[in-house]
């Protein structure tokens, strides 16, 4: 089978987890505000699954879950999360694109968490995955999607992020690495190097690197790219200097967009 992106690291992926999100109640006590009005057992699609901690996690607290994700070493690491927590969910391997072929049964809610959203190729491959995502949305259903402020990263530029402690994970200390590439415009594509350094059999290291691609977007393009996907943004946690955010938008049916901005919902999001 052909690796695909995230397949390297999907072993080694605690390490590019913070702390607070590193377990499946933690993952979905930090979406809670969000998902708060939600009635169990409600349908929520988490369409960027990971290794499963969010969609375990809401599983687990009587939410009707499929987990998808384009990895299928992610999608495996999901399953066995599953059957470690004694919860039923739904696991498959699925590209955006694809989410529409699966015949699902409409969801209350989608969730593309984690900076996934910036791996769709350039804005057409972002307002496609978008509109996938609404296409298995019944209607007024809702879209969460949190990201890296991508403005401060290009306002950094290129350069190496070595994190200045080890990360213990399974009593395993790990040091991680971040290389990013960034040219000179938003449309091309960008590069981020991860590596992560097992140091647990010093002197000997182990080290899982993969290079990830990325096509960045200003929050004010993803507001445009909702709309255009047929979607009304509602919440939004994006500030100048924040280094995530969380939005929230809604399946338009027969609606306009409200000009009142809330900021409601967790502003420390999980991501790569």
């Amino acid at each position: 089978m052909t690796a695909r992106p995230y397949d390297t690291l999907a072993n080694v992926y605690e390490w590019l987890t913070p702390d607070e999100v590193l377990t499946p109640t933690g993952s979905a006590d930090l979406f809670a505000p969000v998902l708060e009005p939600l009635k169990r057992p409600a349908r929520i699609l988490d369409c960027a699954a990971g290794t499963g901690q969010l969609a375990v996690g809401l599983a687990a607290i009587g939410f009707h879950v499929v987990a998808t994700d384009a990895s299928p070493a992610m999608i495996s690491r999901t399953r066995a999360l599953a059957a470690t927590h004694g919860v039923e969910l739904e696991a498959l391997t699925s590209r955006w694109e694809e989410l529409p072929d699966q015949q699902f049964e409409p969801f209350d809610a989608v969730l593309c968490v984690g900076n996934s959203l910036a791996h769709a190729v350039a804005r057409a491959g972002r307002q496609a995955a978008l509109a996938a995502m609404a296409d298995v949305l019944r209607g007024q259903g809702l879209l969460v999607v949190t990201s890296r402020n991508w403005e401060v990263v290009r306002t950094r530029g290129s350069g190496i992020e070595l994190d200045d402690r080890t990360i213990d994970r399974h009593g395993r200390p790990g040091l991680v690495v971040h290389a990013w590439t960034i040219p000179e415009t938003w449309e091309q594509p960008h590069h981020l190097d991860v590596a992560v350094a097992l140091l647990d059999n010093l002197p000997s290291v182990t080290t899982k690197h993969e290079r990830l691609t990325f096509w960045p977007f200003t929050h004010q393009s993803l507001e445009q790219d909702l709309q255009a996907a047929g979607l009304t943004p509602s919440t939004s946690t994006y500030a100048a200097a924040a280094e995530r955010y969380l939005v929230t938008a809604h399946k338009t049916v027969n609606s306009q967009r409200s000009s009142h901005r809330k900021t409601t919902g967790p502003r420390s999001i999980r991501g790569r």
